[in-house]
């Protein structure tokens, strides 16, 4: 399951690419659709490595080492929750300013918009690793793991979104039609 999902993410980057290079020359679209499509397919080209590496084990492993080196391993826990308080301020910061300084795209894109949420709060949720939560993750609906569920599903609205930009991209309303003047 885990080449599927690094496949699932890669097949997303890739059609999120489209989406930017269509976003590019579709005239008149809303502001910031390129730059956005890009920065999508930069996140799921990245989640596609991390996925494939499993680059969170790697900087949570060393985190451990260099606790227990420096003597706080102890004291893990407050420095976790600092941690996940500061990157969950982070995002949110950086989702603020995006939908700001990207409102016309964001009021038009609500499927990306909520399929990128989602699939970041997955990955910050699943990343703190407490003990329920990784007992839901691990836990079968009609045969598939939760986490397999949540991620493939976060994904998937990502493509959706992406596909219906590239295939049909929005297009503002013609300007009203004004009479000759004599």
């Amino acid at each position: 399951m885990g080449w599927l999902t690094v496949a699932a993410y890669g097949l997303a980057a890739i059609i999120a690419f489209f989406a930017a290079r269509r976003a590019g020359r579709a005239p008149g679209l809303a502001t910031g659709s390129r730059a956005t499509w890009l920065m999508v397919s930069a996140l799921m080209t990245f989640l596609c490595l991390n996925k494939q590496l499993d680059l969170q084990s790697l900087f949570t492993d060393i985190g451990r080492v260099v606790a227990y080196q420096q003597g706080w391993y102890e004291d893990r826990r407050e420095f976790q929750k600092w941690f996940v308080m500061g990157a969950l301020g982070a995002s949110c910061l950086t989702a603020l300013v995006t939908i700001i300084v990207f409102h016309r795209f964001w009021r038009n894109h609500f499927l990306l918009a909520f399929g990128l949420a989602f699939m970041i709060t997955f990955i910050g949720v699943r990343a703190i690793s407490f003990h329920h939560v990784d007992a839901f993750l691990g836990s079968r609906v009609a045969g598939a793991k939760m986490n397999w569920v949540l991620e493939l599903g976060g994904i998937a609205l990502v493509m959706i979104a992406a596909i219906r930009d590239w295939r049909y991209p929005r297009r503002p309303p013609p300007p009203p039609w004004k009479p000759a003047q004599e």
